[in-house]
């Protein structure tokens, strides 16, 4: 049998599939892997999208994958308040903690204020620059 890479795949579908097939992998002790997405958009009174975050829960835990607030928007809380929405409906979902990369030209201090510690830090990624690994535990809002 001949195989070929295929550069141009159904993303959708192709994340599926490998994601079914680490899974089978995965000891029994792990669990089910109840990886579902999450995304919130912030859009305008015209509708348009101004900011977004996304990513998903899986195993109890908030993978933030990208978080994003327009320029022209920034100051104003309204990355907190993605966040901080993110971080709900993940502990509704009963996750407890959160996960996320930042560089250090990007959002790392925004993370750091709001209770994340680093983890693990990527030298020379991009080159001349670090990324850094960040986490935070959740838990419900105190009385």
């Amino acid at each position: 049998m001949n195989y070929h890479l295929d550069e141009q795949p159904d993303v959708d579908s192709l994340s599926a599939t490998v994601r079914k097939g680490i899974a089978a992998n995965d000891p029994p002790d792990v669990g089910l892997r109840d990886w579902q997405p999450l995304h919130m958009a912030l859009r305008d009174d015209a509708g348009t999208v101004v900011g977004g975050v996304y990513g998903a829960t899986m195993w109890r835990w908030l993978m933030v994958d990208g978080l994003w607030v327009s320029p022209t928007l920034r100051e104003q809380g309204l990355g907190r308040r993605l966040l901080l929405a993110a971080e709900a409906e993940a502990m509704a979902r009963g996750c407890v903690g959160s996960a996320l990369s930042a560089f250090d030209f990007g959002a790392r201090d925004f993370y750091l204020h709001l209770g994340y510690e680093v983890v693990g830090i990527l030298p020379g990624f991009p080159p001349g620059h670090t990324q850094y690994r960040l986490s935070k535990t959740l838990a419900p809002p105190g009385p």
